[in-house]
């Protein structure tokens, strides 16, 4: 399935797909205990699913405020942070 990048409204449950809305960009942000915007699943208005791996890269992003994954050294990143 193709995916897409969605900036998270900063209000809604960040669990909820309906958090998120498309964007044509990549985002700017990087690393920050609030989420920024996620790389998932989907080409509408919001991702159609949040994978389990997505799910646990949301809890490790607030946790560690590094984008996620972080390992290994030049993995994809799925979840991005922002500051504080």
């Amino acid at each position: 399935m193709a995916r897409s990048w969605y900036a998270y409204d900063g209000m809604g449950n960040p669990f909820l797909t309906n958090s998120y809305n498309f964007t044509f960009i990549k985002p700017a942000c990087l690393h920050g205990c609030k989420i920024c915007a996620i790389y998932a699943t989907g080409t509408g208005n919001s991702p159609s699913v949040l994978s389990g791996n997505i799910r646990s890269y949301i809890i490790n992003m607030m946790v560690l405020p590094v984008a996620q994954p972080a390992e290994p050294a030049g993995i994809k990143i799925y979840v991005y942070g922002k500051n504080c």
